[in-house]
């Protein structure tokens, strides 16, 4: 193997035109939203107010029709539909695993697609998010990685997804009734399409509202974003999220590494391993999680399970390995591991006293488990020989 993977594009931002009308209030900052209000009409002694008692109908409630928030003035609604509206990505297609993973295909603006997957557990249910049109990361593994990136999500697009499987789940609670501890969406993973870090502002806009106690109300601790290795934005995700942090990390040499994650030619392990040390958020009860996707006869030896170990080890980071099975998808240049190789893995990271949960595979008749989401508006298949000169791999 030889790293010749093409590296991450170097884009943090892809500039897109707003759509012109009235304005969506899904996806503002409380201060944004109380500045929107003001700007168009809301007097100022009262914006405060105003701003509270809509988020709670956005955002707890799940209300889209002005005519429906009751505390306001008839007036002032009407007003407020004149100006403003509450929109979020539509959903084009639901598909229901025999397992009951859901995966919807949503619509945003400019008619792009991104794939969002509610996977049901018996004491939690997780939402898995995208953050990007596409990717700008090309790792050789992922079936999302084989799009081009087409722009970043908005923070309205990122929360929008939350609020749409929460109307899917029938979730929004009803004013006036009791409250019902029970949550079927309990947890987010950012680990849809696109890398996080790349789109850091809209992504932490978004959790933001996702964590309000006044609104959706998730603890810190039940949202994990999962990052390639964007070094430089690691400690903002500590400081200015302040949820989990989960690695895609996939292998123990910088050769190896700079295929499979090709990011790595930028940021190599070392670097990562430095950043993910003084993450202010690790702790004992916060463990750093490390995301590893087990690929035949490529990362899955007994001595790439002791090398994983000792970087661990050697930067003293709290930890867990999260051990995935690789999903394979039409063209893929690799092969899951045996379930026998995975064992023995898992088994030598227990061994050494670190958690090595073996994750189970979902969705994986509708195209929804890890590695595997893609617009289907990109999904133009490339043959497992185009896809493996790309990946820098001998076929």
């Amino acid at each position: 193997m030889s790293p010749k993977a093409p590296i991450t594009q170097d884009v943090m931002t892809i500039p897109r035109k707003l759509p012109e009308g009235k304005v969506n209030l899904v996806g503002l900052t409380r201060d944004q939203l109380r500045e929107a209000l003001i700007e168009h009409g809301t007097p100022e002694k009262q914006a405060k107010m105003r701003t509270g008692q809509i988020w709670q109908w956005i955002y707890q409630w799940g209300v889209r029709d002005f005519a429906e928030m009751t505390n306001l003035a008839k007036a002032y609604r009407v007003q407020l539909a004149e100006t403003f509206v509450i929109e979020i990505p539509e959903v084009v297609t639901r598909q229901v695993s025999e397992d009951g993973t859901r995966k919807y295909l949503c619509r945003i603006a400019g008619g792009h697609e991104v794939e969002v997957v509610y996977i049901p557990e018996e004491d939690r249910g997780t939402l898995c998010i995208s953050s990007q049109v596409g990717c700008t990361l090309t790792c050789s593994f992922c079936h999302t990685g084989t799009q081009k990136l087409v722009r970043n999500l908005t923070a309205a697009e990122i929360v929008g997804q939350v609020m749409m499987a929460r109307d899917d789940l029938e979730e929004w609670p009803t004013p006036g009734a009791p409250k019902d501890e029970t949550r079927l969406l309990s947890n987010i993973v950012l680990m849809g399409m696109g890398e996080p870090l790349y789109n850091f502002e809209n992504v932490r806009d978004a959790m933001k509202i996702a964590m309000d106690p006044e609104g959706i109300s998730l603890s810190r601790r039940r949202i994990t974003l999962s990052t390639s290795g964007v070094v430089p934005e690691i400690a903002r995700t500590a400081e200015e999220i302040g949820c989990l942090l989960a690695i895609s990390f996939h292998a123990t040499t910088d050769e190896t590494r700079d295929v499979l994650v090709p990011i790595n030619k930028r940021w190599n392990i070392e670097e990562l391993l430095q950043a993910l040390a003084s993450y202010p958020k690790a702790s004992n009860s916060e463990r750093i999680t490390f995301e590893y996707v087990m690929l035949d006869g490529v990362n899955d030896s007994d001595e790439d399970a002791h090398r994983l170990i000792d970087h661990i080890k050697l930067y003293n980071i709290p930890a867990k390995i999260n051990l995935i099975p690789f999903n394979e998808w039409p063209g893929a240049p690799y092969k899951r591991s045996s379930n026998n190789r995975i064992r023995a893995f898992a088994n030598i990271i227990y061994q050494a006293g670190y958690a090595s949960p073996i994750r189970k595979t979902r969705g994986e008749d509708i195209m929804a488990a890890c590695g595997q989401l893609k617009s289907a508006t990109e999904r133009a298949r490339k043959s497992r020989k185009q896809i493996t000169a790309e990946a820098g791999l001998q076929s």
